[in-house]
């Protein structure tokens, strides 16, 4: 197993009081298959995420990465994890406004300081059907665009998991199954593992395993 959360208890502060978002979640994530999670909205998909790239922290429960207890990681340990080994496709992109297409999807590589980071950025961006909006910043793109700017950063890398929130949500029907069978493909090609939301009853038929969360639970898997 790439990843494994064992009674993982999240709570969040609301103005009405702690509100209870995940409940005794325990589940594990295979090497090189590709992982749906589906369930109604509000049920702690996103969540559950965030807690699986260590962007959250749990209240109670453990986590482990290729077999290392990482729940009491810091900051930095678990960014560098996250820049090393994961891509994550965020619903609202997380583009730098600032950047270009081809700087935004660049900087991963030139933080973790790999060579030819602008080529390699810019075959990503080419992979996802982009090569003509190198230079656009996220202002100048369409919603779809700017969601295959963030899948063409997550890919970059070549991570050992990628996880992803209702990563064709803003895309047409064709262009979505484009970029779900690019997914798929660097799944089979890497050995990685996908994780991925979605509401989208086929998609989640294509992938490996099916997890089912309700109410902050895991109802079926």
């Amino acid at each position: 197993m790439i990843l494994s959360l064992s009674d993982i208890q999240l709570t969040l502060p609301a103005s009405t009081g702690d509100v209870s978002i995940l409940r005794g979640v325990s589940l594990s994530l295979p090497i090189g298959k590709s992982v749906a999670i589906v369930g109604p909205s509000g049920s702690g998909k996103t969540s559950l995420l965030m807690i699986c790239a260590g962007l959250l922290k749990p209240k109670s429960g453990t986590i482990f990465f290729e077999g290392a207890d990482i729940t009491e990681s810091n900051e930095d340990q678990l960014a560098k994890l996250r820049r090393d080994t994961m891509g994550i496709v965020f619903q609202n992109f997380h583009l730098i406004p600032t950047m270009t297409a081809i700087e935004n999807v660049a900087i991963p590589m030139e933080l973790a300081k790999l060579p030819d980071a602008q080529k390699l950025a810019e075959q990503a961006l080419k992979d996802v059907g982009l090569s003509h909006r190198l230079d656009h910043y996220p202002s100048q793109l369409s919603g779809g665009e700017q969601q295959r700017v963030a899948i063409a950063r997550a890919l970059s890398m070549k991570p050992k998991l990628i996880l992803a929130d209702e990563p064709t949500g803003n895309l047409d029907q064709t262009t979505g199954k484009a970029i779900m069978e690019l997914l798929f493909d660097r799944v089979r090609a890497q050995g990685s593992t996908l994780a991925l939301i979605t509401h989208d009853p086929a998609l989640a038929t294509a992938c490996d395993l099916q997890i089912h969360i309700q109410d902050g639970k895991v109802v079926a898997a």
